[in-house]
């Protein structure tokens, strides 16, 4: 199966379920007007020549000071650790940074994604420092959107979370999203599922050079429901730069150099991820061109998915509003719930607007091929 990830997110850009916000369905709108780019060998090197846009967010800020651990003050050490990795990405040719914030102002989480979606993004990090009951607790961590393994992650998710309650209009902007229910989490994964993979890479490039170059306790990677990564439609994760609730840790964040090295570390892995990304796009572009079997338009087919969660229900029009033929798929402790099944794109579009006006806003458009499920990149690659 031939991914070209660099085209990835300008393709999926191409669903039509960007309700939630009309500033991020902007990019959405423009290429239903003007259409999608013909695959060529020199489209794909003038892909490959766009700028890596990297999004970096400094957690909390303005009224929202962030957690205070030890006396110290999250979302100042934040933006200082921000404005860092952004001067040195700058440095680079062709990497082009953009932040969220570059003072001590307040911005929605929602804010903060749309920002990323309308620069079109490749990457999007957030900052933050911890916090626990436990003086104790140290040392670096990165998390990517996905189901609480555990009471402690859902615990870092709700706190980073419980700012929309400082946001107007919160229950209309996140759809009812509830920080407190453990099960919320569930609606947020439809959409960043797609960036799945390489926002573990992301997340995992940071956390090796956290354990390499600095030598902080490896708190791996890990899964929770964080709002801001939900709404980024590319690779996001989020940072944990360490815990403000242990003195130590909480005295060398605040501290120029550890800002410094912090700084420097996650720039490290950022570019060392970008480097993997171009190289993975130019070994799959040689092997796309030279296939002597490339995958047909008629093994291909649309699915809506229309919720997922960890309840398995009886796949019957009565647990779904009314909606006939949804197929059930469990992977990992999650099933996935699919209406309809169709070869033809434009079909599955009209399927997903008859989903959306069942209630179900967050649907979107699926491709399978030969029963395996495959990026939209690819499917409208082949229906081109």
């Amino acid at each position: 199966m031939i991914i070209l990830r660099m085209l990835q997110d300008f393709w999926l850009k191409s669903r039509d379920n960007f309700s939630l916000q009309n500033t991020s369905a902007f990019v959405i709108v423009f290429l239903f007007a003007f259409g999608f780019p013909s695959f060529s060998p020199s489209s794909l090197l003038y892909a490959q020549e766009k700028p890596f846009v990297v999004v970096l967010d400094a957690g909390h800020g303005g009224f929202d000071s962030g957690n205070r651990g030890s006396g110290y003050i999250e979302k100042d050490i934040a933006l200082k650790i921000v404005l860092k990795i952004g001067a040195e990405l700058e440095k680079i040719p062709n990497i082009k940074v953009i932040y969220t914030r570059k003072t001590d102002i307040f911005i929605e989480l929602i804010q903060r994604a749309t920002i990323a979606n309308i620069a079109d993004a490749d990457l999007f990090i957030s900052v933050h420092c911890d916090a626990f009951t436990k003086p104790t607790a140290y040392g670096a961590g990165t998390f990517v959107l996905g189901l609480h393994a555990n009471e402690r992650n859902f615990q870092v998710a709700q706190k980073e979370n419980a700012v929309i309650f400082l946001e107007d209009e919160y229950e209309k902007n996140y759809d009812g999203f509830d920080p407190n229910d453990p099960e919320s989490v569930i609606s947020l994964l439809l959409m960043q599922e797609t960036y799945l993979d390489q926002s573990i890479k992301a997340a995992n490039s940071i956390q090796r050079s956290f354990v390499t170059n600095l030598k902080r306790k490896d708190r791996t990677v890990k899964q929770a429901g964080f709002i801001v990564l939900k709404y980024t439609y590319m690779p996001s994760v989020l940072v944990e730069t360490g815990f403000l609730t242990n003195p130590n840790e909480g005295a060398y964040l605040n501290s120029s150099k550890g800002q410094t090295q912090m700084a420097s570390t996650i720039a490290k892995a950022i570019k060392n991820y970008i480097r993997d990304v171009k190289a993975n796009v130019e070994d799959e572009v040689v092997t796309a061109l030279e296939s002597p079997n490339p995958p047909q338009k008629q093994d291909l087919i649309f699915k809506v998915q229309i919720a997922a969660g960890k309840k398995k229900l009886d796949v019957q029009p009565y647990n779904f509003k009314g909606l006939k033929s949804v197929s059930r798929e469990e992977a990992q402790g999650l099933y996935r719930y699919y209406y309809e099944a169709t070869p033809d794109h434009e079909r599955a579009q009209s399927l997903l607007k008859e989903a959306q006006s069942k209630g179900y806003k967050n649907a979107f458009i699926v491709a399978f091929l030969n029963g395996n499920k495959i990026t939209m990149s690819e499917a409208l690659r082949l229906i081109n």
